[in-house]
């Protein structure tokens, strides 16, 4: 039987759900083409600001990746935009942005278009600096934006403008919201739940300008946006602009192809267009009975039923949906749904309690609930839009409404008690449509263990995240496991199907030296290996078996194959080492020399207390070296950065020990310090921690007995404070500790993993039992890893020992010429 053709506008997640669903009934009717214009593969948009707030990464929140498409036989054509669809010839035009095009026929076709975010069109909407936020593309902007200005302003106090808010301040910016409305989320929140949020964040930093209306955005000299300027003649400075006002459906090549469009493209309850039957639409950009939703659950109803009648069932009707909003904003749970305004003919029950950050409203007409509002509790949330869509009286229990489910009949709503009083049929993830029978029947047949597991097999908690604590407390009592845990194996990356800690073990078993070895032993998909699993190869290979597997140099970053930090604009930065951050005149004259020398435009103090010069010329970094005559402080590298001190009791009349001494035996003797990720330790020479030892990977402290020791510290985007280890007295003591656990670090770590998640991964149980209670082991693994940094090569010193292939650092004209055995004088 011949494929019909399918071919989908648009990659997102309403789109991708309804090929999910169909490849579940029908796998081989169709030929899937997809046209994306963004060039990613399918993500969650949901999440896209734990990625601007630093806490999760684009790659974790991609939903269906590269391997997705070609697994199911579905050509995925990312970052191209379709330009034209014949509906008579039933032919997609599509063109990239090099300007390539190409063509797709169709019997059946899908719009997944989504909604285009709205600009508000004042003068100045158009300058640098001025975004929406909308995709992934957005996100990165603004995340470059706040490593080079202070001050932001979001138009916009809705759910997406106060996200973006929050992520641009835990980006370090200053940040002022714009709400022309009288309060924040008037479409999720009533007035009172709307103070109570805007409150609650006032005393987390930000600011707030509401009922200000913008009248222009104003252009700096360099014709970057500078500030927002609002009709009472007052502004603010802004050198970064997010417009989060809203969305429309994109209906533009909908409109172009002459399909009905009104407030979206209207579809019928089959999601055909009303224009065409052979055109379906869905998410976003679809008009139902005169809605366009713009919730998550909604579309993936919509998706369902389109499924259904692509499949050739026929039988699908979608009919409408009653939404409700459970959201996070940044850390406050909200939930509303119905008329939680209230009004004629209804009646309230409220409960405030402001001191404890709690809110709970709920409308009543007829004897039935008809609306809710919940602020900072919405543990309840599911059951009362449960008894709203079933429209069942709650005479009865009118009196014990308010304070939910446990109090309805002798079941508890916490832990366990909450999910095994649930029926089978009861909806646990609202975005999904999954019941808690789905779930159950998952876990137990398919023997999951993990919420991870969990999302990848059911959907559940994989969208907004808001059941996440109900699909655990299921996991509990189904499974009996750690519901929390990370998947038992996790693949190192796309190349292989095993997971970091068993190819750790394969090295070490079987005596691996080689990249390549290990590929073969290990029998790797991809022959070459990837960008993501060859440095962890390599670093593998060289911690387990030092001075005997070589360093590879092919299989590391750019920047440690350059032994520089490459600068957004292409030169690179140079950061010599100064050991525990002291110097001398000798030094700083001849790094004064060298700057005047080269013409380095920049010369910048870090944070780590070393001097960083911005701006060398790639062919000027092997001069600048020899120049300057001092050890290379791997500012670049996967490897030990800086030990930083206070000035401790040499010279501090607070100081209780010689911190700055302590701070240069540390750092000769882990200098050129490999390791899983960079590492970073302070010593503070008394309790008043100068050298914010408390936020290290190590950091040790003087007390008046002699050291305090702390491991798995993080001074980045989400700041961890370090565990106490032990307290010792001498500081050889402190060498020994120290030196033994960054070696147990470095010898089961995975790459690209800080000391703070090595600890989350194996507890500090487990490091104290290794590193305090087993002294003739933390003396091997102390002794290992001097053994392993013997002799290690500075790589601006000792270029043939650290396989540095030098002409990378010639002009081009004096590489090529080198290669072709032609001698080049002078410089």
């Amino acid at each position: 039987m011949k494929k019909q053709h399918l071919v989908m506008i648009g990659n997102g997640m309403a789109g991708v759900r309804t090929l999910e669903e169909l490849i579940k009934l029908a796998p081989d009717l169709y030929d899937i083409t997809v046209f994306g214009a963004e060039p990613h593969p399918n993500y969650n948009r949901i999440l896209l600001s734990p990625v601007l707030a630093g806490e999760q990464t684009l790659d974790e929140i991609v939903l269906n990746d590269w391997s997705w498409y070609t697994e199911h036989g579905i050509t995925l054509h990312a970052g191209y935009t379709v330009t034209d669809v014949n509906r008579a010839g039933r032919t997609v035009h599509a063109v990239n942005a090099a300007g390539e095009k190409i063509s797709a026929p169709y019997d059946r076709l899908l719009m997944a278009t989504g909604s285009n975010p709205f600009i508000l069109p004042v003068p100045g909407h158009d300058l640098p600096g001025v975004l929406a936020y909308r995709d992934i593309a957005d996100t990165q902007a603004m995340i470059d934006a706040a490593g080079k200005y202070r001050n932001a302003v979001v138009i916009g106090g809705g759910l997406l403008g106060l996200e973006a808010a929050n992520g641009l301040m835990k980006r370090g910016m200053n940040v002022t919201v714009v709400h022309v409305a009288p309060t924040l989320m008037e479409r999720q929140l009533d007035n009172t739940a709307g103070h109570m949020l805007q409150q609650s964040l006032e005393e987390r930093g930000m600011r707030f300008l509401i009922g200000a209306q913008t009248q222009e955005l104003v252009a700096g000299p360099d014709g970057r946006v500078t500030a927002v300027k609002f009709k009472d003649g007052s502004e603010a400075p802004a050198e970064l602009v997010v417009m989060a006002v809203g969305i429309r459906p994109n209906t533009a090549l909908a409109e172009k192809m002459r399909l009905h469009v009104n407030r979206g493209i209207v579809v019928s309850d089959t999601m055909q267009t009303v224009t065409d039957g052979r055109i379906y639409a869905v998410g976003e950009c679809a008009a139902h009975r005169g809605i366009a939703y713009g919730l998550v659950a909604p579309l993936f109803e919509q998706g369902k039923v389109v499924a259904n009648h692509l499949a050739e069932f026929g039988i699908g009707r979608y009919q409408g949906s009653l939404t409700s909003t459970k959201l996070k904003v940044t850390g406050i749970d909200l939930f509303s749904a119905g008329d939680f305004q209230g009004g004629e003919d209804t009646e309230e029950i409220v409960l405030s309690d402001p001191f404890g950050g709690v809110y709970k409203k709920l409308v009543i007409k007829g004897d039935k609930l008809v609306g809710a509002c919940l602020y900072g509790d919405t543990v309840d949330g599911s059951w009362y839009f449960k008894l709203l869509r079933e429209g069942r009286s709650v005479a009865d229990i009118r009196e014990r409404l308010m304070f939910g489910e446990s109090n309805i009949g002798d079941t508890g709503h916490e832990g366990h008690n909450k999910a095994a009083a649930m029926a089978d049929s009861d909806e646990v993830c609202g975005c999904n449509g999954v019941t808690k029978g789905t779930i159950c029947k998952a876990i137990k047949d398919k023997g999951l263990f993990t919420l991870e597991e969990v999302r990848k097999h059911t959907k559940a908690s994989a969208s907004c995240g808001s059941c996440t604590g109900l699909v655990e407390q299921l996991l509990m009592f189904t499974a009996g496991g750690d519901y929390s845990a990370s998947p038992r194996t996790k693949a190192m990356c796309g190349c292989t199907e095993h997971g970091h800690q068993a190819v750790r073990d394969a090295i070490r078993d079987n005596h691996l030296l080689t990249v390549q070895d290990v590929m073969r032993s290990l029998n790797w998909q991809t022959p070459d290996g990837c960008p993501s699993c060859r440095p962890a190869l390599n670093y593998y290979l060289i911690s387990t078996w030092p001075k005997e597997a070589q360093d590879d140099p092919q299989s590391r970053f750019i920047n440690e194959r350059s032994h520089a930090n490459i600068q957004k604009d292409g030169t690179y930065s140079v950061v010599p080492r100064m050991w525990g951050g002291e110097t001398n005149a000798s030094e700083l004259r001849r790094i004064a020399d060298v700057v005047d020398k080269y013409a380095i435009p920049t010369v910048k103090v870090t944070g780590g207390q070393r001097i960083d010069l911005l701006g060398v010329k790639k062919e000027d970094l092997v001069g600048v070296w020899q120049d300057l005559g001092m050890p290379s402080g791997h500012a670049y590298a996967k490897a030990l950065r800086t030990v930083k001190t206070c000035v401790g009791s040499e010279w501090c009349r607070m100081g209780t020990q010689d911190s700055t001494q302590m701070g240069k035996d540390l750092e000769r003797a882990l200098w050129r310090m490999y390791a899983p990720h960079k590492v970073k330790l302070a010593v503070s020479g008394c309790p008043r921690n100068c050298a914010e030892s408390g936020i290290k990977d190590v950091g040790v402290i003087g007390v008046d007995s002699g050291w305090e020791i702390y491991v798995g510290g993080n001074g980045g985007i989400k700041t961890e404070v370090a565990h106490f280890l032990v307290k010792l007295k001498t500081a050889a003591e402190v060498l020994e500790y120290s030196g033994a656990f960054l070696q147990l670090y470095r010898e089961e770590g995975w790459y690209l993993e800080r000391t703070v998640h090595y600890i989350g991964r194996v507890g500090l149980d487990y490091v104290k039992k290794r590193i305090l209670d087993d002294a003739e082991g933390r003396r091997a693994l102390w002794e290992r890893l001097q053994f392993a940094l013997d002799g290690e090569p500075d790589p601006w010193f000792q270029f043939e020992q650290a396989r540095v292939d030098v002409r990378q650092f010639q002009p081009v004209a004096t590489a090529q010429a080198a290669q072709a055995g032609v001698l080049v004088t002078g410089k």
